[in-house]
Order: structure tokens, then sequence, then C-alpha cells
């Protein structure tokens, strides 16, 4: 007896099992304790990290393919849902409803949990990985954080959900390889090919792990001795092309229709990305597509620990020395081996980046991957340089240099806390002030001032901040950021919008009024600036009357004038000015190059000069400290003050022509368009509104338009319209030419619609037709009926949604003589015109008619319908001129016998199809 157990219960499999795993894991309890603080520290500085643009992107990308693998989606249209990875993401956007994750923070935080703890068993690979090839444990824990302790990728490891992963999948990779030429089994290299294909679908460069197999299994094959060796090389190198090819194809459904061609679609995207943005290097503003040659090498040399890169290089110098003095012993020393492969695996990615045109931005984030094979050859280096003393002290001092460069960069990355991201070393310059910023992109994922922005919102008032651009050159917003806030502080932000990251040059104005400025080695990064003595100015305006009421309210104050606005936009402050034009009592107290005119001209910046307090716009501008005879005021051009916009709105509902019913109700009023929201947020104006307009005539455009067939504008809100207590009302000037229809509506700031609407310039045409069709007997029934008056064709349908008229309609007309049709459509035997409803048609008293023109010659047949582009016919006829109609046919014989869909149906698969073109 045991502790009451007999030796019976002794012989259980669990209680055997038990000891056994304690056995295994005991040799290792340092590298498994390393792993747990780093897990513990992970935890900690979890909520320290702001989101990345990429996230959300990446959360975007996920649900399309998760709708088109479930059939919900029925085409992946966007190069970006095509060929992005969503391996990674989409298991944990599944888990998310399991897991109870509604909330944007909850979320976002899951996935830095997520991200986090595959960088960490990124690590546990790579200490076995080493331990595999040296057989010392301290070498294999060396290893293990020399892959973890890189400052730009421990920061990533929370936020990075694409390049992490892709590293950590290289190393798991990389250790299976190692495995499977050491087993030399078909089982083995199954699972390497498995997981090789599963590389490459995380980020294409995977093949370069696929290359270099390959190659080392060609060598095998050569060296082979005897037919059963060949044979075996052979059999095993199929399975692993196999397994690699159906992992990757499997993980990518844009390749299930056409493998082979879509493949080559995806590697010409890695070098044609269709992504190519503005970034700074070394001093110079560069399109990604437009980087020097040493781009990479660049960024790996200058923000990796130089100790890192000592040893590194040193590995890789090593390898190469032995296998030149002896390529035969080499390749018959199974670490030498492998060390080539790693050699390999980071070198001719980095030559290839030099020579080929590959488009890398964002530093070298796109080639993190490279850090699993040189942290790897970092343990080479260091096993090298001790293998090369004879004495124990010396070796001793190498594992102590070792450990104090492990210590420095810890101590780096804890200094850096949560800016890790933002490490640079010695390579770089960083003595003079600002000099990263003005060299180097820095953090282009707006983290850096996160912990200022929650102090922030403890302040009883948050500030705009004074945006201060370096030339061309700026960094990101903070908006990314606010996603991960707690809900009621998010709230207060996005009412505030007031706060910006921004860099700040040596001769900014007002940097004394700086709240919280976040340096990185005295460079600063961000500022941001809160504007206290904005709120007595404010309560100061309500006890006195303005002197000029305009886009502002005016007031004069002792020393300066208080312009108050209400309600207000962000936009009213951050992208406005006011231009002050001032006589003094004596032209002597100009400045001398001002006194012939006799006035001065001063322009001031409302984002420098104003906060948004309570949802008013509050901004003081100086007056000068010399006697003033007069002073004039004024805005920028095409800017409206709440009495014309006030007159254009009254105008517009009581006489103008109301074209569509949206976000925003659309006017046509003399020559404008107007824009009416009798509910308006003024926060929603802030997105850019678009409008295309279609002319009656293709000829009437400018030369640069005709061949699109519209002519495009764009216009702000806070440049077209004003913020009244009725709402919120915008013109916008119509060209000169005669217009057959419209497009408009906003756009979010990342690309989608926040609202659109399509309809025609003249709707009352359309009643008009409707009016007449309704006197006679349908040519065909189905969604739209469709009459005929003669000349036209009208198609009708009662009761009619937008949703209905918001797919594409086509027109087949089959002529009695071929000889009608022109010359490129008479192979084909019809006449196409296709046709947008907005363009022929129109919406009135819950009805919808086009109409569409015949043409002169004799017809024989029309076939027409709707269509959704990628998914097909919604309904279709098909009728000879005479009146003798076939029944309308759809898409299946499911859709005939239960007749279209209902409008609220097919309204939902449009937009799940017009979500999936969109992304």
């Amino acid at each position: 007896m045991l502790n009451g157990m007999n030796e019976a219960d002794l012989r259980h499999p669990l209680l055997r099992w038990r000891p056994s795993v304690a056995r295994a894991i005991a040799p290792h309890w340092a590298a498994l304790l390393t792993l747990a603080l780093f897990l513990i520290a992970g935890l900690v500085a979890l909520d320290d990290y702001g989101v990345s643009a990429d996230e959300v992107w990446q959360r975007n990308v996920g649900f399309g393919v998760i709708g088109y693998v479930r059939g919900q989606v029925d085409a992946l249209l966007d190069y970006s849902v095509q060929f992005d990875s969503v391996a990674f993401v989409a298991p944990l956007l599944a888990a998310e409803p399991a897991l109870g994750l509604t909330d944007s923070r909850s979320i976002h935080l899951a996935h830095h949990l997520a991200v986090h703890l595959f960088f960490l068993v990124g690590g546990g690979f790579a200490y076995f990985l080493a331990r595999r090839l040296f057989r010392n444990r301290l070498i294999a824990l060396f290893a293990m954080l020399l892959f973890l302790l890189h400052p730009r990728l421990y920061a990533h490891s929370f936020f990075n959900s694409k390049d992490i992963p892709f590293l950590v999948m290289f190393i798991v990779t990389l250790y299976l390889t190692h495995r499977a030429f050491k087993r030399d089994t078909v089982a083995a290299f199954l699972l390497l090919g498995a997981a090789a294909g599963a590389l490459v679908n995380l980020r294409i460069m995977g093949v370069v792990l696929f290359a270099a197999v390959s190659s080392m299994r060609l060598l095998d094959f050569a060296f082979a001795q005897g037919r059963a060796e060949r044979k075996r090389i052979l059999v095993t190198s199929g399975a692993f092309a196999l397994a690699g090819f159906l992992m990757a194809y499997a993980l990518m459904p844009y390749l299930w229709a056409d493998p082979v061609g879509r493949a080559v679609e995806w590697w010409a995207v890695l070098s044609e990305h269709p992504t190519n943005p503005v970034e700074l290097f070394r001093g110079t503003l560069y399109r990604s597509a437009d980087f020097p040659a040493d781009y990479i090498p660049v960024w790996i040399a200058i923000s990796s620990p130089l100790f890192a890169l000592t040893l590194g290089l040193a590995g890789a110098a090593s390898v190469l020395a032995k296998w030149i003095r002896s390529p035969l012993g080499g390749f018959r020393s199974a670490r030498l081996r492998f060390g080539a492969l790693l050699l390999g695996c980071f070198a001719l990615p980095i030559l290839a980046s030099t020579q080929l045109d590959i488009n890398f931005y964002n530093g070298w984030r796109h080639a993190y991957y490279l850090w699993a094979p040189f942290a790897l050859l970092g343990a080479y280096g260091l096993v090298g340089l001790i293998s090369a003393l004879m004495r124990a002290r010396l070796r001793l001092a190498i594992y102590a240099a070792a450990g104090a460069g492990l210590a420095t960069t810890l101590i780096s990355m804890a200094l850096l806390h949560p800016n890790q991201q933002l490490y640079f070393n010695a390579l770089v310059d960083r003595t003079t002030q600002d000099h990263l910023r003005t060299q180097y992109a820095l953090d282009y994922w707006g983290h850096a001032t996160r912990r200022e922005i929650e102090r922030l919102l403890e302040e009883s008032l948050i500030p705009l901040a004074d945006v201060n651009w370096t030339g061309s050159f700026r960094e990101p917003s903070l908006s990314n950021n606010v996603r991960i806030l707690p809900r009621a502080e998010r709230g207060r932000i996005v009412e505030a919008m007031g706060l910006q990251a921004f860099p700040v040059s040596e001769d900014a104005k007002n940097v004394d009024l700086a709240l919280r400025q976040a340096q990185v080695y005295g460079s600063a990064i961000s500022i941001i600036e809160r504007k206290a003595d904005l709120r007595p100015v404010y309560e100061e305006t309500l006890r006195r009357e303005p002197i000029l009421n305009s886009i502002f309210d005016v007031h004069q104050l002792d020393d300066g004038l208080a312009l108050v606005k209400e309600p207000c936009a962000p936009s009213y402050l951050t992208r406005q000015g006011v231009r002050l034009s001032i006589t003094p009592v004596d032209a002597d107290d100009l400045p001398y190059w001002r006194r012939a005119r006799g006035f001065e001209v001063i322009n001031h910046s409302l984002s420098a000069q104003g906060a948004l307090l309570d949802g008013k716009c509050v901004a003081w501008v100086p007056l000068p400290n010399y006697p003033i005879a007069d002073f004039g005021i004024a805005w920028p051009q095409n800017l409206l003050d709440e009495a014309a916009a006030r007159e254009a709105m009254r105008r517009a509902q009581a006489q103008g022509r109301a074209l569509a019913r949206a976000a925003y109700d659309v006017y046509l009023s003399g020559n404008d368009l107007v824009y009416v929201n009798e509910t308006c947020d003024p926060n929603e104006t802030e997105d850019l509104f678009h409008l295309n307009v279609f002319p009656q005539r293709t000829d009437d455009l400018p030369d640069e338009w005709r061949e699109r067939g519209f002519q495009r504008f764009s216009f702000e809100f806070h440049r077209r319209g004003a913020l009244l207590e009725e709402g919120c009302v915008a013109l916008f000037p119509l060209p000169d030419y005669p217009a057959a229809g419209f497009q408009t509506g906003q756009r979010f700031a990342d690309g989608g619609n926040q609202w659109r609407a399509e309809f025609s310039a003249n709707p009352e045409r359309y009643r008009i037709a409707y009016r007449a069709a309704m006197a006679s007997e349908p040519l065909a029934r189905g969604v739209f009926d469709v009459y005929s008056t003669g000349d036209s064709l009208v198609y009708v349908k009662e009761p009619c949604e937008q949703a209905d008229t918001e797919d594409r309609f086509y027109l087949h007309i089959v002529p009695v003589q071929a000889s009608d049709l022109p010359d490129e459509r008479r192979e084909h035997g019809f006449a196409n015109l296709d046709f947008a409803f907005f363009l022929n048609g129109a919406a009135f008293d819950g009805k919808c008619a086009a109409t569409v023109p015949l043409p002169e010659y004799a017809v024989e047949s029309i076939r027409t319908g709707q269509f959704v582009s990628g998914e097909g016919e919604i309904w279709s006829a098909e009728f000879a001129l005479a009146g003798r109609a076939t029944p309308a046919r759809s898409r299946s014989a499911a859709r005939r016998q239960r007749g279209p869909d209902p409008p609220r149906k097919r309204r939902i698969r449009r937009r799940v199809l017009r979500w999936a073109r969109l992304r």
C-alpha cells in the first residue's frame, strides 16, 4: 500500500501516464518557466496596445471568406478577400459567439491574447528545434530568448494578426522539416507538407520553405546510394508536395474554381500589389513600389538588437565557411545541412527583394518571418564562438556576454513599453532632436499615444489637437486606438473628435501648450493639446451679444475675438481657418512691409485656436496689441452661413424637385442639388460626399470623362453645407450640361459607403410613361411587367422599393434583318441595350417605372430581365413585339415554382453581394 493505493491501482494507465509526462517535462523546466513568465508579462501588458488598422480589415476579410464558404456570398471580388489568408483569423471569428464576445473591446483583447499565445508557441518551437540541433538545453534556451526578445516583434505579437502568425508558422515548419529529414518517413513528410501548405496560405512567401526543402531532397537524391534509397526519397518527396498543395488549396477558397490560373494570379499580386502607400525612408518620401533595393536589409539592420545581429551574422558566416571548406562534409553533417537550409531561408528572400520588384511597406513587417531562421543562426554563431575557445573561463565569458545582450534588450523593451514597435538600435543617429521622426516611418499603425488618450479622458475638457504636418509626411490618426477603449470612454472620444497623433516640427507653434507628449529616444512622435483657457472664453460669450452672426457667431472680448458655433462638427475646427483684415489707428504700428497698404492681414488656423466644448465649437482669435480703427473677418470661399443655408433649405422643400429619399433627401433647386437631413448628427457630416453626374449626351462631358460616361465630383460638408437647429443642409452647383441621372452618397474613410442613392434627374417623365403604359396590356409579366408604348418599352413594378431597382437590367433585341445591327453586334445576332434603372427610370408613389426607346428597325423578338454580377439572372422574359409573350424565366425550376423572392430577401442578398464586392 502507498498512500491508500494498492499495487493494482499503480498499474492503471492514467497513473502510469502522469509520471512519464513529468519525466519528459522535467529537463525543460527552465524553458517552461521562461514561457510562463512571458505569459504573465503578456497578460499584464495585454491592455496596453491599441488596435491596428489591419485588425479591423482582417475581420472584414474573414467574414467575407466565411460567407463565401457558407454559400452566403457567391463571389470573392476584391483582391484582399481573394488572396489575404484567414486561416488564423477565421477560427477566432467562429469562436466569438461561443465565448460570448460581443463588444469591440472584448473582441480585440481576445484576438490580441490569441496572437500573443501563438507567438509564445513559436518560442517553444524555437527551443525544441535548437534542442534537436545542438543537444544542449542552455543553447536551446538562448535560441528561444533570441526569438522572443525582439522589441518590434514583441509589440507586434499583440496586434499583428497577419505577420506574427506567419513568423510562428515558419518556425513550426522549420521544426517539422528537421523532424522529417531525421525520420525520413512518409508520415513525417506528409505532416511537413501540410504545415508548409498552411504556411503558403498565410503568406505566399512560404514558397521559400518549399524551395528549400525541395532543394535538400534533390541533393539527397543525387547522393543516394542504391535504388531503394532513391525510391524512398521520391515517395517521401511526393508525399510532401501532395500534402502541401492540398493544404494550400483547401485553405484558400479563391483557388477552388481554377487552382493553377489563380495561383499564378496570386503570385503576380505579390509584385504588382494594389496597395502602394507613401512612406518615409532615410529622410525621403517614396511610394512603396519605388523603394530602394536595400529597403528590407536596412530596416532589419537598424531595428534589430545589435548583439542578435552580430551573432546571427557570425552563425551565417560559420555555416558558409564550413560548407566552402568541405562541401561533402557539410552535406554529410545533419547540423551543417540544416544550417545551410536556414541560411538559404534567410538570405535568398533578401537577395530576391533587392533584385525583384516586390512591393514591401510598413518597415519590414512583411519579412518578419526571416527572424525565425536568423534567430537559429544566432544559436549557430554562439556555438561557433564557444567551440573556437579552449579555456572554460573564455567560454563562460561568451555565455555571460550573451546573457548581457539578452538582458540589455529586455531592459530596452521595458523602457520603451508600450512602444516597442518603435525600437531602433545604435546604427541610427539619435542625437539630433526629432531625427527619427524626420528619417523613418514610426508608428504607422497609430499606437503611440493610447495612454495619453486615456489620461485625457479623465480631464474635464477634452481638446482638439493642434495638427502640424511636416511637409507631406504625417503620422496616422488615433482612430484605431479608440476602438479598443471601453464603450463609455469611446463614446466620449467620438463625441469630442479632438484627439490626433502628429509629428511636431521644430518651429511648430503652441508647442508650449502641450498637455501630453509621447517621445521615443528624444524624438517627439505625438502631442495632444488641451486649451484649458477656452472654457472661460466660452462662458464669457454667454454674457455678451455677438457682433456678427455668420458661420460662427463672433464675440468681441478685451484682447481678441471669440468664435462660437452651435451645433458644430469637428471639421469646422480641424479644416477651417479665418482671415482678419486689421486697420490700425496709427499706420506706424504695422510691420514696415504693410505700411504702404495701411492694413494687416492675419490668418488663423481654428484647429490651433479652438476646441469642441459640449457639442459647440469654440475658438479664440487674438487681436494685435496696438489700437485698432477697424477690422474685417472673412471665411474661406464656398461656405454657407446659417441664413443662406436656411433659405436654400426652405426653397428646396417648397419649390424644388425631390429626387431621392435617403439618409439625406436630395432636391433639384435651380441649378443646385440640395442635400437636407432634418435629424442630422454633426459627426455624420465628417465623411466625404461623392456625386457622379451622368449627362444626357456623353459629348457634353469634359474630354477626360467621356470614356467613363459620367463626371465625378466630391465635396466636404463643411465647405458646401451648414449645421442648423433644423438639421443639415448642403448645396452643390451642377455643371451646365443637361443631366440624365445622378449617383451620390457619403463614403467612410476606409472606402465603404455610409449611404448611397441613385436617381433620375427628371422623374416626372416616368410618371407620364407609367400612365401611358397602364392603358395597354403587358407584353410580359415578371418581377417587372413590360409594356410597349409604340416607340418605347416601359418597365413597371408596383409596389416597388429601392432594392428592386439596384440591380442592372439587360435588354437584348433581335432584329428581323441582321444587317440592321451595328457591325460589332452582327456576330452576336442581337443588339445589347443593357441599362441602369436610375438613368432610365424613377420611383414615385410606391411605384417604379423605366423607359427604353426601341430601335427604328423591325424587331423580331426581345429578351430582357435583371441580373446580379457573379450570381446570374433575377428574372427574365422573352417575347415578340406583336405581344405573344413566353412565361417569365428565372434561374432555376425552384424559382419558377415559388415565384420571385420577396423584396426583403432580395434586399438582404444584394446587400451581401455588394458588401463582398466592396471588400
